[in-house]
C-alpha cells in the first residue's frame, strides 16, 4: 500500500474513532452485552426452549432472566451454559 494512502486511511480512521466514541459505565456496557447475548440465544435455541413464543419476539432487558431460565430448564448442555453465563 502506498504510504500516502496508508497515512490518509489512518487519519480518517482516527477522526472517526474520536467522533464515535461514547462513554459508558462498565455496568451499562455489561448489561448491553447480556441483552445482545440473550437475543442471540433466543434465536439460536428457539425451537428447543422457546417454541411456545413467537419467533419474532424481541427480547428486552427485563426478559434476560426469563431467557436464561428457559435455556437452563429446557436446553441441552450448550443452552444451559449460555443461560448460566447470562445469569452472572
Amino acid at each position: 500500500m502506498d504510504p500516502r494512502t496508508r497515512k490518509y486511511l489512518a487519519e480518517i480512521g482516527r477522526r472517526g474513532g474520536l467522533k464515535s466514541r461514547r462513554r459508558l459505565e462498565p455496568e451499562t456496557a455489561r448489561e448491553m452485552v447480556r441483552l445482545r447475548e440473550a437475543r442471540r440465544a433466543y434465536r439460536k435455541f428457539h425451537a428447543h426452549c422457546f417454541w411456545s413464543s413467537p419467533p419474532e419476539f424481541r427480547v428486552e432487558r427485563s426478559d434476560v432472566a426469563w431467557v436464561a431460565e428457559q435455556l437452563m430448564r429446557y436446553g441441552g448442555r450448550e443452552a444451559w451454559e449460555k443461560g448460566a453465563n447470562l445469569c452472572r
